[in-house]
């Protein structure tokens, strides 16, 4: 019998969504139920969450938090197009807020006490449900504690074998609060110490859940390899190391149905990997909707992501003069940082023939970006996984990434000797670096067609469904019941 499995969760797509945390917990549950798990996903129940059908249950829900109980709803819904249950804990206090985890320009000074109560709530959860699940399933520090109750306050209880596994979105972030606050969430005193939650006088939630889980996960194989070093352990490498027997990389997948160039909505024609004829299409409406000039014969280079230092869209913005000079144009979609959000908006109206800006996010023009393009550029500093490289594949247009993260693992070279390739890879983060890479997949498109083409064809042919991670994370559930009860079943 396959393991039931419980998500506890910061994130779901469609319901609340700030990355890619979202899209995972949105998609992977309704693979692993294809293939034949119990899933089910608990968050909370945000005031912002986006509208869905759900329905209330009578009984209130009682998780020990702070002086005593703290008393939630429990909401239900399901996944959509699945059977997938998906409940939300509600507490106004401290999930009613206009936000997901920190105000505007500030930071929610509780936020320790407010996942706490998703973390213990989950327990609460599964009782109220008379579900005993096999795993708890915990993403990022949001949910790290539930590894903590598990080793913990849940020891003894029925649901005391169930084993846990905490997935790794982003090291970078860590969930960092004060110890004066520790008491209210109920987790023993004596778990606040080194090889614990104890962080330089601070507590640091994802250190506990990483010394506690039975089993650990990145999004990417060679991101479980990177943390483990002091450039991207992000202070926590020497405690990856440790655990190294335990940790496993799993490439994230993406939803095929929503990114499709052969049925995709937001395109004005549809088009796949025997017949691009549609894309030459897209490329003309996009230049024309932007007010580009309409040009075949010039490559045009994609931008679709959050602008910040993560992904080296300061070398992108420092870039532009030289690779317009290239004889390429550019698109960027994206916000964030505001001095690279104001560089983009000068050479969009310095270069609005060759270079258009779009400041913000738009999922239609981030689809139609996708399509037009010749080449999409993603020189990220680090990236655990990535998605925009894989959708990009799938939509023929190839990925121009730094080798790092899940753009390595998916990203495979250009070699014009052998023919071989599904994108460009560069290696030093750099301006230089960045202009010589394009340069040559410029060259690529421009000298050598049949070779670029038969990039595209390869590209648009790998597999980056769900079905595949979810039968890695089948392995690892196992794995982890072996570890926690000395069998599987």
């Amino acid at each position: 019998m396959l393991p039931s499995v419980l998500f506890v969760a910061s994130e779901c797509a469609p319901f609340a969504k700030t990355g890619g945390l979202g899209d995972v917990v949105g998609a992977l549950p309704i693979a692993l139920a294809a293939r034949g798990h119990d899933v089910r996903v608990v968050l909370p129940k945000y005031d912002i969450l986006k509208p869905a059908q759900m329905w209330r249950h009578p009984e209130a829900l009682a998780v020990p938090l702070g002086a005593g109980i703290a008393w939630c709803a429990v909401w239900e819904s399901r996944l959509p197009g699945s059977e997938v249950p998906v409940y939300f804990l509600e507490h106004d206090a401290l999930f009613g807020r206009g936000y997901l985890y920190d105000p505007p320009k500030g930071h929610a000074a509780d936020n320790m006490v407010r996942f706490a109560m998703l973390s213990r709530g989950a327990f609460a959860l599964a009782r109220h449900l008379n579900f005993t699940p096999d795993i708890f399933h915990s993403h990022d520090w949001p949910s790290a504690l539930v590894p903590v109750y598990a080793n913990t306050t849940e020891r003894g209880t029925a649901l005391a074998g169930a084993a846990t596994v905490l997935t790794i979105h982003n090291l970078a972030h860590q969930g960092i609060s004060p110890e004066a606050d520790l008491w209210r969430t109920h987790v023993p005193r004596e778990c606040f110490r080194e090889d614990g939650l104890e962080d330089h006088g601070n507590v640091n939630l994802l250190k506990g859940g990483l010394y506690h889980a039975t089993m650990l996960t990145t999004v990417s194989p060679r991101y479980a390899e990177e943390i483990r070093t002091p450039e991207h352990g992000a202070g926590l490498e020497n405690l990856l190391r440790f655990r190294a027997g335990d940790l496993v990389g799993v490439l994230n997948g993406i939803d095929t149905r929503a990114w499709d160039p052969a049925k995709d909505v937001y395109l004005p024609a549809h088009y796949d990997a025997q017949d691009l004829s549609g894309k030459v299409v897209c490329k003309r409406a996009l230049q024309e909707e932007l007010g580009l000039a309409v040009r075949e014969d010039v490559p045009l280079l994609g931008v679709v992501t959050r602008l910040g230092p993560q992904k080296g869209t300061d070398i992108i913005a420092a870039a532009v003069p030289q690779l317009l000079g290239l004889g390429a144009q550019l698109v960027v979609l994206g916000s964030g940082d505001s001095r690279t959000e104001e560089t983009f908006r000068y050479y969009s109206a310095q270069s609005p023939g060759g270079f258009r800006a779009k400041i913000g996010f738009d999922e239609r023009l981030a689809h139609r970006i996708e399509a037009a393009s010749d080449l999409f550029l993603m020189p990220s500093r680090f990236e655990p996984c990535g998605l925009n490289q894989m959708y990009s594949m799938r939509y023929g247009t190839l990925p121009l990434v730094r080798a790092t993260g899940g753009l390595d693992d998916t990203v495979q070279q250009c070699d014009e000797r052998t023919g071989e390739g599904t994108g460009f890879k560069l290696h030093d983060l750099s301006v230089s670096s960045l202009v010589e890479t394009a340069r040559w997949a410029v060259r690529v498109w421009r000298e050598n067609r049949p070779h670029f083409r038969t990039m595209q064809y390869r590209a648009m042919r790998q597999d980056f469904g769900w079905e595949r991670a979810a039968k890695r994370y089948g392995e690892v559930y196992r794995w982890a019941l072996e570890r926690r009860r000395g069998h599987s079943a």
